[in-house]
């Protein structure tokens, strides 16, 4: 590893340990000429994933539109922060585990929806009401008779 203040290649690691979300590794560097200490963090390089949307566009995988889209379903609902992210976590971890390279922008839609099912039913209908686009009050209400009945 190259050193970031003296760009020598002499350096070594004096401590690792798992980053704080245990997806990475944190790594506590010191180079062997100018002495000083910096931070590097290990991650597996994950698979390039493309999202195919409704009108078979494809663009790349983006985790932020998925936050995005259960903040704006979860406002002012008593949801924490951490539950959002352990739940795009979650969804994350199944779409990647499909090891597909490609995936239709509707199945990540359905794999959504089933979680933020069982995190909060307010926060599952106004996704649902968007994602599934519905166009009038009877769409609405048959949604909510599907959660009311199961």
């Amino acid at each position: 590893m190259k050193c970031p203040f003296c760009n020598k290649v002499n350096t070594r690691v004096i401590d690792s340990r798992p980053a704080d979300d245990n997806t990475s590794i944190r790594r506590r560097r010191q180079c062997d000429d100018c002495h000083r200490r910096f931070t590097t963090y290990e991650k597996v390089e994950s698979i390039p994933l493309v999202v195919i949307k409704k009108d078979n566009n494809r663009e790349p995988y983006d985790r932020a539109k998925i936050e995005a889209g259960v903040f704006r379903s979860c406002h002012k609902r008593p949801i924490s922060v951490d539950q959002i992210t352990a739940l795009v976590d979650e969804v994350e971890t199944t779409i990647f585990n499909m090891e597909d390279k490609e995936i239709p922008s509707h199945i990540i839609g359905e794999i959504l929806m089933d979680k933020l099912k069982d995190l909060d039913a307010v926060a599952y209908v106004r996704f649902a009401s968007v994602y599934r686009e519905f166009k009038d009050v009877n769409t609405f209400m048959n949604e909510l008779k599907k959660i009311l009945d199961s």
